[in-house]
């Protein structure tokens, strides 16, 4: 009998990797200030927390408020952003390029998973929403571990789909991403079109940085012979 082919596990953030919810995370982020009567943060500030969980992006962006104000900030946050979806003004489209890359991953034999600082119900609705469901073997956020980096979310991926971490790639756009993935002992791609810059990818532990789709699935081999 011919021993089983090791698992090839690739872990991808959500906001800023697969998906583009720019606006709809600063909509949902001024509108959370506006409800506590605070004025919102700098919208480039909050881009840089895209990754973070909410209670960690919130303690960053309002420090200056108590813990209890700025949890009262997460929730309002968490409305702002349900309405929107509910109302059908929540727009979160796939970045060029990735609906394709994920399909042809999967039918190639690759495991694929989410590492997220969404919510449960808000990766189920992205994923959902693009048709990519059944196409993740584990999906983590932050509902259920640490905020990135710390390497919970991934240690998850890598005991679900019972993968090495030799034979495991992060692929994000923040450098939280990349520490999670080295706090992990897991090597890392970072993607340009995101939230934090390529040389910052790199210095945070980023292999190299893909410019577009068709170059991530050209990395991924590089880095994990098939």
């Amino acid at each position: 009998m011919s021993a089983r082919a090791p698992v090839r596990l690739l872990v991808f953030d959500c906001d800023g990797t697969l998906s583009d919810g720019q606006a709809a995370v600063c909509n949902a982020m001024v509108a959370a200030f506006a409800s506590r009567e605070l004025t919102a943060p700098d919208l480039h500030q909050v881009r840089r927390m895209v990754g973070l969980s909410l209670p960690q992006a919130m303690r960053q962006l309002a420090p200056a408020e108590s813990a209890e104000s700025q949890m009262a900030l997460v929730e309002a946050y968490k409305h702002a952003f349900r309405a929107a979806r509910a109302d059908g003004s929540l727009h979160e489209p796939l970045f060029p390029g990735m609906a394709d890359l994920l399909h042809a991953l999967h039918a190639e034999g690759w495991m694929l998973a989410v590492a997220t600082g969404k919510s449960d119900r808000g990766l189920a609705s992205t994923l959902e929403a693009n048709g990519l469901t059944a196409l993740f073997s584990s999906l983590q956020t932050a509902d259920r571990h640490p905020s990135k980096p710390h390497p919970a979310m991934l240690e998850a991926c890598l005991a679900e789909t019972m993968a090495e971490p030799g034979n495991t790639l992060v692929i994000g756009d923040t450098v939280y991403d990349m520490e999670m993935a080295k706090s992990a002992g897991v090597g890392a791609l970072g993607v340009a079109w995101g939230y934090h810059e390529a040389d910052e990818l790199l210095a945070a532990g980023a292999s190299a940085v893909a410019n577009d789709a068709q170059a991530l699935r050209e990395l991924i081999y590089v880095q994990i012979n098939h």
